[in-house]
């Protein structure tokens, strides 16, 4: 019997490493927007699809994240979910609703054809990924 919890255990473990290794929580600092965008293109290579997650204000950054990607070609909405979470706020003593955004994002059939073009762009200009990143 405990080799079948140890097991069962294991299983629950690998599946959330692997469910948080594709997610962008994005936040409202100032990090610029293509900042996210050049990071969703990289998680989307290496998982095929990206989450991006954000609360409150920084929502606007996740929806433009993801029209960006969409209006280029590199990706098609897979899923969005809204909901409402309760955040502590320690200044007033009382929780706090922020509103949240989840949108799953996958690769085009023409992603990695794109890519590929794109890289070769670069490539040709003499930019280096970590410079235009």
């Amino acid at each position: 019997m405990e080799v079948i919890t140890e097991g069962v255990n294991n299983i629950n473990i690998n599946n959330s490493e692997s469910y948080k290794k594709n997610r962008i929580q994005v936040s409202n600092t100032k990090k610029p927007l293509f900042f996210y965008v050049n990071l969703a293109k990289r998680y989307m290579q290496q998982h095929n699809e990206v989450e991006l997650s954000a609360l409150g204000m920084a929502i606007a950054t996740v929806v433009t994240v993801a029209e960006i990607l969409k209006n280029n070609g590199l990706a098609v909405e897979k899923k969005i979910l809204t909901s409402t979470v309760d955040i502590k706020d320690d200044s007033r003593g009382r929780p706090v609703q922020k509103a949240k955004i989840e949108i799953v994002l996958g690769k085009t059939e023409k992603f990695d054809e794109l890519m590929a073009a794109a890289a070769a762009e670069d490539g040709e200009n003499g930019e280096t990924e970590e410079q235009s990143a």
